[in-house]
């Protein structure tokens, strides 16, 4: 039997996100070879608060202090991976990098980008429920993210 790690065991996935905005751009992430960005972030662990999550996951995926600030929205998210499904809830900050920092990964299974705001569209930013959220965070009018 193939283990899996204890965030997955339970279901639903708690993951922290964050949106940071430097000069009209955004910092994606991507899975190495992968078709859609996400914003960076990772699972929070057992005793952690989801600005200390993000802060860390800034840290061992990029080598960055990142100064995470308020939360922002949350959004749920269902998807079937390697044939199962899945379904996690991302807790949204507003996060700073400082100034001139470097789009390179720390680690080999993932790649980051600053990608213009206004190309989003062409970032397949997933899930589709953050473009409102980041789009606000640069003082452009955001979409009902929730739909009827």
């Amino acid at each position: 039997m193939q283990d899996f790690p204890e965030y997955e065991l339970a279901g639903i996935e708690t993951i922290a996100r964050g949106i940071c905005v430097q000069g009209g751009k955004v910092l994606l992430c991507r899975a190495k070879g992968g078709a859609t960005t996400y914003l960076p972030g990772g699972h929070i662990e057992f005793g952690e608060k989801g600005c200390e999550a993000l802060a860390r996951e800034m840290r061992e995926e990029m080598g960055v202090e990142a100064s995470v600030g308020a939360m922002v929205g949350v959004v749920e998210n269902q998807f079937v991976q390697h044939g199962k499904p899945h379904a996690e809830i991302n807790l949204v900050y507003s996060m700073s990098v400082p100034e001139g920092t470097a789009a390179k990964a720390q680690e080999d299974w993932i790649d980051f980008e600053w990608r213009d705001v206004a190309d989003l569209d062409s970032a397949n930013l997933l899930p589709a429920e953050m473009k409102p959220l980041v789009t606000a965070a640069c003082g452009i009018a955001p979409q009902p993210a929730c739909p009827a």
